[in-house]
């Protein structure tokens, strides 16, 4: 059974089954879809604002001002430090779909050693500390 659910991928584009907060035991984040109950979630601009409250499908490239500036600032900070975009992570599921996303991201982000989960926010995979590269090719959004 895939560990890559959809209910896991946050309305900014997201994996969050790959983060840190859900990855961690101990102050353990569910995830910014199920139960998102943690104070960072209540507070969160981009999951919070008026476009993803009127937003039917719950994701930002279906808000009339997507690409917004706080979803192009943090975009920009996971290209550059962890090799991940969220918007490309949604333009993939408006192009091939959620299902093929997630199998995917299922490829990419296993660790090739040990077959665990790696975490986008660590160069090495949790389980087996076996250093990882992963198969990013920026694209540049037109502007």
């Amino acid at each position: 059974m895939s560990e890559m659910l959809n209910e896991l991928i946050a309305p900014c584009g997201m994996n969050c089954r790959l983060c840190l907060a859900y990855q961690r035991e101990t102050k353990h984040c569910p995830g910014c879809r199920p139960g998102a109950t943690r104070l960072s979630c209540k507070a969160c601009r981009i999951k919070n604002c008026a476009g993803m409250q009127e937003s039917a499908l719950g994701f930002c490239n279906h808000c009339a001002d997507y690409p917004c500036r706080r979803l192009i600032k943090l975009d920009a900070r996971y290209r550059t430090k962890y090799r991940m975009s969220m918007l490309q992570n949604l333009e993939y599921i408006s192009e091939h779909g959620m299902a093929d996303f997630l199998e995917r991201e299922e490829e990419q982000w296993l660790c090739k050693k040990c077959g665990g989960i790696l975490c986008v926010h660590r160069p090495a995979c949790p389980s087996c500390s076996e250093p990882y590269e992963t198969d990013f090719k920026e694209v540049i959004p037109a502007e």
